[in-house]
């Protein structure tokens, strides 16, 4: 630790390489892990920036941000389909494979006057270019050249600067969509954008102003993913099918947790796993299907929750 220390105070500290796998549950991604060293000076670099952008972080921005989290985006994503007859639900098209690191930089360089702490950031941003590339989507933007396609971008998912980084990025789109498109309700987790309005046409212009502002950041809409609906219509929303007055789970999230638990049922039964870890595995799952309003099927999946060792060969 304390060759770390000196490292970075010398500014000859280098990120050692990631181990990649894919997972495949909620949807296919490539996740890097970082070696331990490393995920210290991750930690180290957020608990300084944090007090710098924490306080330019828009309220309704909840995603990898101390006291916000899925559950309270649910909560106010349920009280803006109280007030507002539509919504608009988009999100961005690969958004951490296409992160552009020259863009993110600006970003930080407009906030932070430590030139050794932005040659840290470029070293973590450079860290994991190339890494998801097979993830990233090609796009062209007004002004590109054939040498646009060498940009370094990506940020690796699986780091904590990832998750803080993309709040820095897309911090000023917040500020955007609440100041410039002056939208009635808006709320962010991640790359997920739901935006809440009177009327559909309104809601429809608000996307148009929306894609011509990430465009400027090298980023696109997914047109696929971006429906503007009643509220009364359902708002699937981070694994939960929010109404204005309940919330139910979607049933992929369903479909995970039944695969979920056989999985814990087969490791139990084999002795490669005990109790403890079966509660620490299903423990963030009850608080998760606890915001949702279905005790029924909550407990007829409990019911299935047995577990047995498999007789000794």
């Amino acid at each position: 630790m304390l060759r770390l220390q000196d490292e970075l105070r010398t500014g000859t500290w280098q990120p050692g390489a990631y181990y990649n796998f894919r997972i495949r549950d909620p949807k296919p991604r490539l996740i890097s892990a970082a070696p331990f060293r490393d995920r210290v000076v991750h930690h180290a670099v957020v608990n300084v920036l944090e007090p710098l952008f924490e306080r330019r972080f828009i309220h309704d921005s909840y995603a990898c941000r101390k006291g916000k989290g899925t559950h309270r985006a649910w909560r106010r994503a349920q009280y803006f389909l109280r007030r507002y007859p539509f919504y608009l639900k988009t999100d961005i098209v690969k958004f951490f494979p296409n992160v552009d690191h020259a863009i993110i930089e600006q970003q930080f360089a407009r906030t932070i006057a430590d030139q050794r702490l932005l040659d840290l950031i470029h070293v973590i941003l450079a860290s994991g270019d190339g890494i998801l590339d097979s993830e990233s989507s090609q796009h062209w933007f007004p002004g590109d050249d054939l040498f646009a396609v060498l940009r370094p971008k990506g940020l690796p998912i699986g780091n904590l600067t990832s998750q803080f980084f993309a709040n820095v990025l897309l911090n000023p789109i917040d500020h955007f969509i609440k100041e410039r498109l002056r939208a009635p309700g808006y709320v962010r987790y991640a790359d997920d954008l739901v935006l809440f309005g009177g009327d559909k046409d309104g809601l429809w212009r608000l996307r148009d102003g929306l894609a011509d502002e990430l465009a400027k950041m090298r980023l696109k809409l997914h047109p696929d993913k971006t429906i503007v609906a009643p509220a009364c219509r359902r708002l699937n929303f981070l694994g939960l099918r929010l109404f204005p007055d309940s919330r139910r789970m979607q049933q992929r999230t369903i479909q995970r947790l039944v695969r979920r638990r056989r999985r814990l049922q087969r490791e139990f039964g084999d002795r490669e796993i005990d109790s403890l870890d079966i509660n620490r595995s299903l423990a963030a799952w009850q608080a998760f299907a606890n915001d949702a309003n279905s005790a029924g099927l909550i407990r007829d999946l409990w019911k299935q929750m047995r577990f047995r060792r498999n007789r000794k060969k």
